[in-house]
C-alpha cells in the first residue's frame, strides 16, 4: 500500500474528481483563501455578486407583477403568498447555510444555494397554476436565503477584517441594485413579455454565475474533512422543520385574524397560533438539546456581542420591510397616482443603500474602527421615517421623493457595521456559524417586518372605514376596499375621500410603527463596543494558528508583522470539501501541511 505523501487528499476521491483537480492550475493548489491571485478573486466576487443580484431581484420582483398573474390564475386572494413564501424560505433555511459551509465547504454551499435558486425560478415560469407559483416561489427563497449567506462568508474568507467592510459595501450595491431594479424590471418585462418572462429570462445569469463561482473557489480552509455520510447526518433537519412550521403558523395566523378580520373564537385563528408555540417551543428544545450542528447556534445566545447584533438586524429588517411594503401605498391611494410612479419612490431608497454601504465600507477600511461611525449614521433611519410620518397630501417633491433616503443610507450603514463588528468579536472558528446566526434574525426580521405591519395595517384600516363609512352595503364595501387598494380609484368622490383618509391613518400608523423600531434598534447597538480592525483581525489569525500547532504538536510559529499572510500549518481542505473548524476548532491530523 502506497504511503500517502502531503499532495494526497484529505478524503478518498474518484477517478474523475482527481482528474479534475489535476486540471486545475498549480497556482490555485494549496492557496489560502488570503492567498489568492487578484484573477481568482475577481471571478469568484463576480459569481456571488452576480448570484446576489438575481436573489435581491425576486425579492421585489412580484408585486408588480400581481394583477397579471392574478389574471391569468384568477386567484387575487392568494397572490400576497407570492412574495410571503420566498420571505418564509429565505429567513428559514438562510442559517442552515453557515452549517453547510463547513460540512459541505465553501463551493458545495454556494453552488448548492444557486442551483436552489435556479430551480425555484425555472419553476415559476413554467407554472401552470397558483399553487405551483407559490411553490416553486419557496424553493427559490430556500437557495436566496444561501446566496446572501454564502457570500457573506466566502467574503469573509478572501479579505482581512480591515478589507471586508468596503468589500461588503460593494457587494451590498448589487443587493441594493437588484432590490431597487425588481419592480421596475418586473413590470416593465410583463408589459413586454408577459410575466413568465421575468422569470426565465434570470435563468442564463444563474448559469454563468453558478459557472464562475464553480471554477474559481478553490482555496483550502483549515478543518478535517468530512465524508458524504456525515455530512447528511450533521445537517439539522428537525431544526429547519420546526422554525418552518412556527414561522408559518405565526403569518397564517396574522393573516386569518386581521387581514381576514376572523373572530378570536374561530378555528381558523385558534389553530395557527397554537400551532405556533407548540413548534417554536419545540424548535428551542431540537436546537438546545437534540441537534448535533443546530441552525440557530445556540452557543451564540451565551455571548452578548452576537446577541445584541442579532437583535438589531431582526429590528432593522422588520422595520426596513415595513417600509418598502407600505411606502409605495401613499402615493398609490392617498396621492392616486398609478402604481408605477408609486414604485418609483423606492428608487431613492435603493440608491442610497447602496451609496451607504460603500461609504461605510471605506470609512471602516480607512479607519479600521466601526463605533462611531454606527452612532452618528445609526440615528439617520429614525431621522428618515420622521420625515415619512409628517408628510402630508400636499407635500412638495422634495418631502415626497427625498425623505426615504436618511432611512436607506443609515440602514445601510448599520448592517455594514454590524456585521464587521460580529466578526470581529468572534473567533475565526466561529465565523460561518456567526454569519448565519446573524441573518436568521434579520431574516425573521423582514418576514415578521411584513405580517406584523400587515396586521397593524389592516386592523387600523378596518377601524377607520367602519368610522367613516355607514351607507348600505358598507360591509361589503369595506372588505372590497381592504382586500384591493386599487377599488379607491373606482369610488364616487365623497367614498373616495371618506376612503383616503382612513389609509392616512393606517398608513400613518405603520410609519410610527416602523420609526419604533429603528429607534429601539439604535438604543440596543449602544452597548455594543467598538475594536480596532487590524488587532482584532491579528488575533484571530494567532488564535487560529495556535490552535493550529497545538493539535499537530508543532512549535509556535514566529510572529509576523503581517499575519494575514502567514500561511497556517494546519490540516487544510479545499473550499469545496467540509470542514469542521467552525464548531469543534481546528483539529490537527498529526499530518504535514497539504499545501
Amino acid at each position: 500500500m502506497a504511503i500517502p505523501t502531503e499532495r494526497d487528499p484529505l478524503i478518498n476521491r474518484s477517478a474523475a474528481d482527481v482528474d479534475a483537480e489535476d486540471a486545475l492550475p498549480d497556482g490555485k493548489r494549496g492557496l489560502g483563501p488570503l492567498e489568492l491571485s487578484a484573477r481568482s478573486r475577481r471571478g469568484i466576487l463576480a459569481g456571488v455578486w452576480m448570484a446576489c443580484f438575481l436573489a435581491a431581484l425576486n425579492l421585489t420582483l412580484v408585486p408588480t407583477m400581481m394583477p397579471s398573474i392574478s389574471s391569468d390564475f384568477q386567484k387575487f386572494h392568494q397572490a400576497s403568498w407570492l412574495g410571503t413564501a420566498y420571505l418564509l424560505a429565505t429567513s428559514t433555511f438562510t442559517p442552515l447555510y453557515g452549517r453547510l459551509s463547513n460540512v459541505m465547504g465553501r463551493r458545495g454551499a454556494n453552488t448548492t444555494a444557486i442551483i436552489f435558486t435556479a430551480l425555484g425560478t425555472l419553476g415559476c415560469g413554467l407554472s401552470r397554476n397558483m399553487e405551483s407559483l407559490i411553490f416553486a416561489r419557496f424553493i427559490a427563497g430556500i437557495g436566496a436565503g444561501g446566496i446572501f449567506t454564502t457570500s457573506s462568508i466566502i467574503v469573509s474568507d478572501m479579505y482581512t477584517l480591515r478589507d471586508r467592510g468596503l468589500v461588503q459595501g460593494l457587494a451590498s450595491c448589487f443587493n441594493g441594485l437588484g432590490m431597487g431594479l425588481g419592480g421596475p424590471f418586473g413590470g416593465l418585462v410583463t408589459d413586454m413579455f408577459g410575466w413568465r418572462a421575468a422569470f426565465l429570462v434570470q435563468i442564463p445569469l444563474f448559469a454563468i454565475a453558478l459557472m464562475l463561482t464553480s471554477y474559481n473557489i478553490h482555496y483550502v480552509t483549515q478543518g478535517k474533512s468530512k465524508s458524504a455520510k456525515e455530512i447528511l447526518k450533521r445537517i439539522d433537519y428537525f431544526g429547519s422543520l420546526t422554525l418552518l412550521i412556527a414561522t408559518s403558523s405565526l403569518l397564517v395566523f396574522l393573516s386569518t385574524k386581521y387581514n381576514e378580520s376572523l373572530p378570536w373564537s374561530d378555528a381558523r385563528v385558534i389553530a395557527p397560533l397554537v400551532l405556533f408555540v407548540v413548534f417554536f417551543l419545540f424548535f428551542l428544545w431540537v436546537e438546545v438539546a437534540v441537534a448535533p450542528e443546530p441552525v440557530m447556534a445556540p452557543a451564540m445566545l451565551s455571548q452578548a456581542v452576537p446577541v445584541l447584533i442579532s437583535a438589531s438586524n431582526f429590528l432593522v429588517g422588520a422595520c426596513n420591510f415595513s417600509v418598502t411594503y407600505f411606502f409605495p401605498m401613499w402615493f398609490q391611494v392617498v396621492l392616486l397616482q398609478s402604481a408605477g410612479t408609486a414604485g418609483l419612490h423606492l428608487a431613492p431608497n435603493s440608491l442610497s443603500m447602496s451609496t451607504g454601504s460603500v461609504f461605510a465600507g471605506w470609512v471602516m477600511h480607512r479607519t479600521g474602527r466601526y463605533k462611531k461611525l454606527n452612532l452618528i449614521f445609526g440615528i439617520f433611519p429614525f431621522i428618515g421615517i420622521l420625515f415619512i410620518c409628517l408628510m402630508r397630501e400636499d407635500s412638495g417633491p422634495i418631502q415626497s421623493w427625498l425623505s426615504i433616503i436618511p432611512l436607506g443610507f443609515g440602514n445601510a450603514v448599520v448592517l455594514q457595521t454590524m456585521l464587521i463588528a460580529l466578526l470581529a468579536h468572534l473567533p475565526a472558528s466561529q465565523m460561518a456559524v456567526g454569519t448565519g446566526f446573524g441573518q436568521l434574525f434579520r431574516g425573521l426580521g423582514q418576514v415578521g417586518g411584513v405580517a406584523i405591519s400587515s396586521a397593524i395595517f389592516q386592523a387600523r384600516l378596518d377601524t377607520e372605514l367602519h368610522k367613516r363609512i355607514h351607507t348600505p352595503g358598507a360591509e361589503e364595501l369595506i372588505m372590497r376596499i381592504r382586500r384591493s387598494a386599487t377599488v379607491v380609484h373606482e369610488l364616487g368622490p365623497e367614498q373616495r375621500r371618506l376612503a383616503r383618509d382612513s389609509f392616512i391613518v393606517a398608513l400613518k400608523t405603520v410609519y410610527v410603527f416602523a420609526a419604533c423600531l429603528t429607534f429601539l434598534a439604535y438604543c440596543v447597538r449602544l452597548p455594543i463596543p467598538d475594536q480596532d480592525l487590524d488587532k482584532a483581525h491579528a488575533s484571530r489569525m494567532a488564535t487560529t494558528e495556535n490552535s493550529s500547532n497545538l493539535g499537530t504538536g508543532a512549535g509556535a510559529i514566529a510572529g509576523s508583522s503581517d499575519t494575514s499572510r502567514s500561511p497556517s500549518v494546519a490540516p487544510q481542505v479545499r473550499a469545496e470539501d467540509g470542514d469542521e473548524s467552525d464548531t469543534q476548532g481546528v483539529r490537527g491530523r498529526g499530518g504535514a501541511d497539504t499545501k
